[in-house]
């Protein structure tokens, strides 16, 4: 069996950051990653999608992200920017491996990593695994539609020439689910169903986001925390509802003429999606922008709460020494979400794995000066 002190599941945004920071320390890691290239992640997403964020707030720790730093990056140049970022620091990424198990290890301290490419020995695992998970939650009651409406979660959707012809639904009214109901409506019907979930009242394209996001970043990163009231109750909202609409908002959705109900998709009549007032809608199409689910079933160990998260404070793990978390929505405040966030988050993980490894190393000195 391999032994490695540190192993990190996932080559994401938050996965590279956290193998840089230990890299920095000296500390020996490696990093697994299911997809065959970094940032494969990001090419996977919706072909319109961009950050929120501009290019001058992107950065990951120790390399600019490249281009005009009043743009927002789309999608592939988001994934460029990691594949790079991996090559430029030489960071040991193994491409194409699946984790299939994480336990403790036999012996007591430490874990045992199984994957598709045989098993790893390591004192400190970092999880690293996405925002929200990567399993598309869709209803149950999806099986009980129609064979003929085309159904596509977020996850698969990537343009609009996917869709049959007719109306679409669009179930999910966070930022994703607005963005894609926006796009769908410049060619067709377009219906979005759910729960509006807010708005920040800045417009993504005018020059006036440059001078306020700024100031959202700072209230992302040092208000809206799991230290304070207000952040503790939007980290409940953020990772069991989803987030505020930013790009586009209640009136660009108004102006392209999206049929907007607030009402959920409860279930099906006829084979057809019908909404909690009974409404049913006669649709060709449903993107279910319903989110992820978090699957940590494959980590065979006590560290999962009731409401299905890691028990973690700033991903470290509260139940399990060594077992850490980088990159979950929330992880210590709003921008952990965020490439803005992801920084600070996989620094904070680092230093804990760092005196950890310090610890052992003096534990092992004493011991071997009161051998000798």
């Amino acid at each position: 069996m391999e032994t490695i002190e540190t192993v990190i599941i996932g080559a994401g945004q938050a996965g590279l950051a956290t193998a840089h920071e230990l890299v920095g320390r000296g500390h020996e890691c490696v990093l697994l990653e299911r997809n065959e290239t970094v940032g494969d992640g990001w090419r996977q997403q919706y072909d319109s999608l961009r950050l929120y964020s501009s290019v001058r707030h992107d950065s990951l720790p120790g390399m600019p992200f490249p281009g005009d730093p009043r743009s927002f990056p789309g999608k592939d140049e988001v994934a460029a920017y990691l594949q790079s970022y991996a090559a430029h620091f030489r960071l040991p990424v193994r491409l194409g491996v699946r984790v299939e198990r994480l336990a403790g290890a036999p012996e007591g301290d430490g874990f045992v990593v199984t994957t598709d490419r045989g098993r790893i020995a390591c004192r400190n695992v970092v999880v690293a695994t996405g925002t929200f998970g990567r399993a598309p939650h869709v209803p149950s009651f999806a099986a009980d539609l129609d064979p003929s409406i085309l159904q596509l979660h977020s996850g698969q959707y990537r343009r609009p020439s996917q869709l049959r012809d007719g109306a679409v639904l669009v179930v999910g009214a966070s930022h994703s689910g607005c963005d894609i109901a926006h796009e769908l409506a410049e060619g067709r019907r377009t219906v979005l169903a759910g729960r509006d979930c807010g708005q920040i009242p800045v417009r993504w394209d005018t020059p006036a986001v440059h001078v306020a996001f700024p100031f959202l970043l700072f209230a992302w990163r040092h208000v809206l925390t799991r230290r304070t009231p207000v952040g503790r109750r939007m980290m409940s909202e953020i990772r069991h509802h989803g987030g505020p609409m930013l790009r586009v908002k209640r009136e660009d959705l108004a102006a392209r003429g999206v049929e907007r109900h607030v009402q959920r998709v409860a279930g099906v009549t006829d084979g057809r999606p019908t909404l909690d007032d009974g409404t049913v809608l006669d649709v060709a199409n449903i993107v279910w922008a319903t989110g992820f689910e978090q699957r940590f079933d494959w980590i065979d160990l006590p560290v999962i709460g009731d409401d299905g998260w890691p028990r973690e404070y700033r991903g470290v793990s509260t139940d399990v020494p060594g077992l850490f978390f980088c990159g979950l929505a929330f992880q210590y405040a709003f921008a952990s979400m965020v490439l803005p966030g992801v920084g600070r988050d996989a620094a904070h993980v680092a230093s804990h794995i760092a005196k950890r490894s310090a610890g052992a190393s003096a534990t092992r000195s004493e011991a071997e000066a009161t051998a000798g």
